[in-house]
C-alpha cells in the first residue's frame, strides 16, 4: 500500500461519513473491476426505477420523476459497456459485497412505511455513488475515463436529489429527516470494512 493520501472533493448531502483513503487506492489499482462493476450498478439502478414505478403506479409525482430516472441510468449502462468493449473486459458476473443486501435488510415491510425506505434507500445509493465516481474521476491515471466518471457525476447527483425530493413529497419532512439519518448511519457502517475486491460500493 502506498502512502498517497486520498480527499473526498467535497462533503455529500445525506452520508453519514467519507469514502475511505483505502477504498480509492483499491479502486485505482483495479479500474478494469470498477468498470464491470459500475456496468452492473447502472444496470441494477434502472432496475431500482422501474421496480418503484411498478410498485407505485398510481403515484404520478414518482412514475413521471423515475421514468426520465430509468432511461438516463440504461443510457449509462450502455456507455460503460462501450468502455468495457474498448478496454477488451468481457462482461460477466461479479460477487456481490454485503452493501445492497444490509440496506435491503432495513426495508421495513409494511406500507407506507415500504416506500419512504425504499425512496430513502436508493437516495443513500446514489449519493454514495455521485461521491465514487467524484473520487474516481480526481484520481484516474486515464485522462479521458477521469473525464468520463466527471461527466456523470452530475447525473448522480441528481438522481439522489430527485429520490429525497420524491420522499418529502410523499412524507413529511419531520418524518423523512430522522429515517434518513438511521439509514445513512447503517449505510456508512457497511462501508466501514473494505471488502477483498474493489466494488463501486464496498
Amino acid at each position: 500500500m502506498s502512502n498517497v493520501i486520498y480527499s473526498p472533493p467535497s462533503t455529500i448531502k445525506f452520508l453519514g461519513s467519507p469514502t475511505s483513503d483505502a477504498w480509492v487506492e483499491q479502486a485505482i489499482s483495479h479500474l478494469d473491476i470498477v468498470l464491470l462493476d459500475h456496468s452492473h450498478c447502472e444496470r441494477k439502478a434502472a432496475g431500482v426505477a422501474l421496480n418503484l414505478i411498478f410498485r407505485y403506479p398510481s403515484s404520478t409525482e414518482l412514475v413521471r420523476a423515475l421514468t426520465a430516472i430509468a432511461q438516463e441510468e440504461l443510457s449509462h449502462f450502455e456507455q460503460v459497456n462501450q468502455w468495457l468493449e474498448r478496454r477488451d473486459i468481457p462482461l460477466g458476473p461479479l460477487s456481490a459485497p454485503p452493501y445492497a443486501a444490509g440496506l435491503k435488510a432495513q426495508i421495513r415491510r409494511r406500507e407506507p412505511d415500504r416506500m419512504l425506505d425504499l425512496l430513502l434507500v436508493s437516495a443513500l445509493i446514489e449519493a454514495r455513488s455521485h461521491e465514487r465516481l467524484g473520487l474516481l474521476a480526481l484520481h484516474c491515471p486515464d485522462p479521458e475515463l477521469a473525464n468520463f466518471y466527471r461527466g456523470l457525476m452530475a447525473s448522480e447527483a441528481r438522481h439522489y436529489g430527485i429520490y429525497w425530493v420524491l420522499a418529502t413529497t410523499y412524507f413529511d419532512l419531520p418524518v423523512v429527516k430522522p429515517r434518513l439519518e438511521s439509514l445513512a448511519a447503517i449505510e456508512s457502517d457497511l462501508l466501514s470494512t473494505l471488502y477483498p475486491e474493489p466494488r463501486i460500493h464496498s
